[in-house]
């Protein structure tokens, strides 16, 4: 009896020994799929997958500024607030003006507009679709504020610094710049054809609306230049190709020069 137990140990084959750290390994690895399953069902993968693949139809107009002309006096910021809820409150402003005390000119000033991103962030994560495009509208991203939850997804998911969706405290709704479609408190037609409070208030003529998308890359494709050769003669600027509007048919001062003082002999 003992030499065929014997027999049998020796046929069985070799089991391998597990260590603790093994076990730590191999308990760890099958938490962390359970985890990962858990958070990510199957149905947020499909649907994230399909909004990758979707195409959004571009703005038909972009707010453009330029950071060497904004001398920081907030009148765009103010313009922006009595249009859409009748008061002056810079928070609630949809476009935002940031200033380094400390930095130098022209990096001392940054103005925050919203991109109307070619693929939109806030209108791909909104939960509810307040965030949406205006088709009707020359396709400009809007949020419906009466729609809007206040889950602050908008601002969560957009990748500018400050986020180009603003929250209003007051009414605990997300907001954006719609290109003034939608202005209660302002008589002027507004949207892709139309007047935008910040550009007409601005003293400097450092904003403009354009029909061409500017490049996607971060925010340098919303910088540009609206100087005119005045600039460039004073030495402020080291390039001067854009006239503004105002100026283009504007005719040149003669200049007059005083005749010099006969000397006395």
């Amino acid at each position: 009896m003992s030499k065929k137990l014997d027999s049998d140990r020796k046929e069985a084959p070799e089991q391998k020994k597990f260590t603790r750290r093994d076990f730590l390994a191999i308990s760890g690895s099958v938490v962390a799929a359970d985890v990962l399953l858990a958070a990510t069902p199957g149905k947020m993968v499909a649907n994230a997958a399909e909004k990758q693949e979707i195409s959004y139809p571009e703005a038909k107009a972009y707010l453009v500024y330029d950071s060497k002309k904004c001398m920081g006096c907030t009148t765009c910021m103010l313009a922006c607030s009595l249009t859409h809820y009748g008061a002056q409150n810079l928070s609630l402003s949809r476009i935002q003006i940031i200033q380094d005390s400390f930095g130098k000119f022209p990096d001392d000033i940054q103005i925050a507009v919203c991109r109307q991103c070619v693929t939109p962030p806030c209108v791909i994560n909104c939960p509810v679709g307040a965030a949406y495009i205006d088709m009707e509208n020359g396709n400009i991203r809007r949020i419906n504020e009466e729609e809007c939850i206040g889950c602050k997804t908008c601002l969560e998911m957009c990748p500018q610094q400050p986020h180009r969706t603003v929250w209003n405290h007051i009414a605990e709704k997300s907001s954006k710049c719609d290109l003034c479609i939608d202005t209660p408190f302002w008589n002027e037609k507004g949207g892709p054809n139309g007047k935008q409070a910040c550009v007409s208030a601005c003293p400097m003529q450092a904003l403009k609306v354009v029909y061409e998308t500017p490049d996607q890359k971060e925010t340098e494709g919303y910088n540009v230049n609206l100087r005119n050769d005045n600039y460039l003669n004073l030495g402020l600027v080291d390039d001067s190709r854009i006239v503004p509007p105002m100026m283009k048919n504007a005719k040149p001062k003669p200049f007059f020069s005083k005749p010099k003082p006969e000397s006395k002999e």
